[in-house]
């Protein structure tokens, strides 16, 4: 098949591989990477895949493709675009649609005390994360989970089923339309990324467990780093 990445992070440098392996012909849209992000540009270059930098548009689209995938992408994709693939393009989403729409799905999810998380493959609409469902799987929060962990769980688990949904794609699958009203997040830190002491002692724990993604910055009290519940009384006592 003809497909186009729209891809950035681990998730994107999986499924580029897997593509690929299989013998797809693919182009990739990407972004730059900092050191600590898995760089599917350089993937790209590596294995003499063209790529562009640029927002994906009808301007600079190389074919027209069988269908998109979209993965960690940072941009909305253009309505023309969903039409020029005939609206075979699909994205991965860290949550259970409808919950838990746009940004940071997994971060509030640790924050709002949720026993399960997980991921949804998606048709793409005009709207964000609204698109009917291919596939979707519910992972366990764990009281030991932080938001780097259960990043790295959820979208491992992910790839492993991206060739199954790919195969129903091709077949012709049109999902299934979510159910339930969903709530959208922005994107940004929770809260700015700052403890507030009117929550619970179980929340601000759950907070700073959430906010552990390094080298992401780590929460704050008064801006001050905190790792620990401990390192926060200590803090707070010194005041």
């Amino acid at each position: 098949m003809k497909i186009i990445l729209c891809g950035y992070k681990l998730i994107g440098c999986e499924i580029l591989r897997q593509l690929i392996d299989q013998k797809h012909e693919v182009f990739v849209y990407t972004h730059e990477s900092p050191y600590f992000i898995h760089d599917l540009k350089k993937v790209c270059i590596n294995k003499k895949i063209n790529f562009s930098l640029n927002k994906i548009s009808l301007d600079n689209i190389p074919f027209k493709p069988d269908l998109i995938c979209v993965a960690y992408y940072n941009y909305i994709i253009p309505k023309d675009v969903i039409n020029f693939c005939n609206k075979k393009i699909f994205n991965i989403h860290p949550s259970l649609l409808p919950k838990y729409r746009g940004c940071s799905s997994i971060t509030w999810a640790l924050i709002n005390n949720e026993k399960y998380t997980g991921f949804t493959y998606h048709f793409i609409d005009e709207n964000i994360d609204t698109g009917n469902i291919i596939f979707q799987k519910e992972i366990k929060i764990n009281d030991y989970d932080t938001g780097g962990s259960l990043y790295m769980k959820v979208m491992l688990e992910a790839f492993n089923h991206f060739e199954y949904v790919l195969k129903m794609i091709d077949q012709g699958y049109e999902g299934t339309p979510q159910i339930g009203e969903g709530k959208y997040f922005k994107r940004g830190a929770p809260y700015d990324g700052i403890i507030s002491l009117k929550w619970s002692e179980e929340k601000i724990e759950r907070f700073i467990r959430a906010m552990t993604h390094p080298p992401y910055p780590f929460a704050t009290y008064n801006g001050i780093e905190v790792k620990s519940i401990n390192e926060l009384k200590n803090i707070v006592n010194e005041e």
